[in-house]
């Protein structure tokens, strides 16, 4: 307890020194309208994680954002969103899923992961009174896993790489309170990636806010080795602290 009340002292006088860092504290449900998997691509077996099989328990999710701003304009975001789902239920067909093949009518256990970590530079190009926009780069590592298990046979496809993303933020002021859009997105050539926040953030004090927004991610890859799309909505309640 005493090294956290010391970091946040630190951090503090930092802040006043150099610039502002904030702490971006959000969770809530998550949603699926698809989750396409076929691997490999394309002589693994097509099938859909969200149509094919039930979702065990609530979908939960929690997403920590640290930020610093300096220089008036310019802010630095570094981003930690994890996700997993469980699903399970009766193959409808024979799957062939990697080397392994999940017949008709067995009890498959599913496992998708999609971990992102994220580091963002973004610069405002525009503030008024009640207007502020902003556009910079977004620099994403994917950690993803689509894992099925029927008794004792596993198969798994693990899928570790790096996304170049475009971020983009606009917020809209009003007297006691404020809308705002922003994310990452970026299509082209294998695949896409899409990740936006609209919502609103209601000030507490000068340096707390809360936020409540809808969070849309839609995106994947179409290569050789793996095709999967998936489109996940989320309801996103959070806390945003500057120091």
């Amino acid at each position: 307890m005493k090294n956290i009340f010391l970091t946040v002292i630190l951090l503090g006088m930092i802040s006043q020194a150099c610039g502002q860092f904030s702490l971006d504290v959000s969770g809530g449900f998550a949603a699926q309208s698809y989750n396409k998997v076929q691997i490999p691509n394309p002589d693994g077996t097509a099938f859909d994680l969200y149509k094919d099989f039930k979702i065990q328990g609530p979908a939960l999710y929690f997403t920590l954002k640290l930020g610093y701003s300096f220089l008036g304009k310019n802010h630095f975001f570094l981003l930690y969103a994890p996700l997993s789902v469980n699903y399970e239920g009766a193959a409808p067909f024979d799957i062939r899923y990697q080397n392994t093949t999940f017949l008709k009518g067995q009890n498959i256990v599913a496992y998708y992961k999609f971990n992102s970590y994220r580091l963002t530079y973004r610069r405002d190009i525009y503030s008024s009174d009640k207007w502020l926009v902003g556009i910079g780069f977004t620099a994403k590592i994917r950690d993803a896993e689509i894992r099925l298990t029927e008794d004792n046979n596993t198969d798994k496809k693990v899928d570790l790489g790096f996304v170049p993303l475009l971020n983009i933020f606009t917020e809209y002021s009003f007297k006691k309170w404020s809308v705002f859009f922003e994310g990452d997105g970026l299509a082209g050539g294998p695949g896409r990636a899409f990740d936006f926040y609209l919502g609103s953030k209601i000030p507490i004090n000068e340096h707390l806010k809360v936020k409540a927004a809808y969070r849309m991610v839609e995106g994947g890859a179409d290569v050789r080795s793996v095709y999967n799309f998936t489109m996940l909505h989320f309801a996103n309640l959070g806390l945003i602290i500057t120091l």
